[in-house]
């Protein structure tokens, strides 16, 4: 796995929450806001956006696929047994 892949892999898990219940105040759910944050975080540890890109190709709609993937889960997880 490429330092890329780890670092992305790493910053979705950390960063990329579904949105809270009843609407509070919580995570982003701007894909653009987080890829930006998503490509300043990498250059701090000398990742360049085209190094993400290489893994992952457009960096907004991965993090906006990786969005609609927590929601659903978190969706499912309220739902009543």
């Amino acid at each position: 796995m490429s330092k890329a892949r780890e670092f992305i892999d790493f910053w979705i898990e950390n960063s990329v929450h579904a949105v809270e219940q009843y609407r509070t105040m919580g995570a982003s759910q701007d894909a653009a806001e987080l890829a930006r944050r998503l490509v300043e975080a990498a250059r701090g540890q000398g990742l360049s956006e085209s190094d993400l890109q290489a893994e992952i190709g457009d960096i907004a709609a991965y993090i906006s696929d990786q969005l609609k993937a927590v929601n659903r889960a978190e969706s499912e997880r309220r739902k009543p047994t």
